[in-house]
């Protein structure tokens, strides 16, 4: 059975996750209260429908809570995005993602039981500042205000050695977690195996200790 998912809001952020949804063959209701984004998404979502989800009357009769998994990606109106998840978390939808246009539209939404907030503007600068300041960080996934997970490139400086070499844990307080190596993936890698270069470490733990990880074993 394909999972089916509701995306409320068709600028960039909830178009682009529609057709991700969709190419990975879920069904997917997208809606929007402007004509022109939902003739856009017409040929590519399950179903494509000009609605405003801040009256329940409309979601009522959409059925929404019948989704086991609502989007709410609404762009700059902040009050029909809390209006909107407040109607949802009243009928009973069970998971709601919602997009954060700052951090006082943040604490409103945990207020009214949003399931999961992201910040994507906020995260891309954080991942482009990331990359910038450092070649060897490929990627970045924040776990909390103080935690994240990152993709970091072995340097010439580790490589040869194994974790047990390095002693990671003791001296930064950070975990390696999983290592790729061209098309493989090393999950909970042996503490006896040697990082080649160009290997992908996965570190998880707090920012101040994976970034002191990275300027001191990484970079020149």
């Amino acid at each position: 059975m394909k999972k089916e998912f509701v995306v409320i809001g068709l600028g960039r952020f909830g178009g682009s996750i529609v057709r991700e949804l969709v190419a990975q063959g879920a069904h997917v209701m997208a809606i929007d209260s402007t004509s022109e984004r939902v003739d856009e998404y017409a040929q590519i979502a399950t179903q494509a429908i000009v609605a405003d989800t801040t009256d329940e009357s409309v979601i009522k009769s959409l059925g929404l809570w019948n989704f086991g998994h609502v989007i709410v990606a609404i762009g700059e109106n902040i009050q029909a995005s809390i209006l909107t998840t407040l109607i949802l978390k009243e009928l009973g939808v069970s998971q709601i993602t919602v997009k954060a246009q700052n951090d006082y539209h943040e604490k409103v939404l945990r207020k009214i039981g949003a399931d999961y907030i992201v910040h994507p503007e906020r995260d891309m600068g954080i991942r482009i500042a990331n990359n910038m300041m450092s070649s060897n960080v490929l990627d970045y996934l924040e776990l909390s205000d103080e935690h994240s997970i990152m993709e970091i490139k072995a340097s010439d400086r580790i490589a040869g050695y194994s974790l047990i070499d390095l002693d990671i844990r003791a001296k930064y307080g950070i975990n390696i977690v999983g290592i790729k190596r061209g098309e493989a993936i090393m999950i909970s890698p042996s503490p006896e195996d040697p990082i080649l270069l160009g290997d992908v470490l996965l570190v998880i733990g707090a920012d101040v200790d994976i970034n002191r990880f990275v300027k001191k074993a990484l970079q020149d």
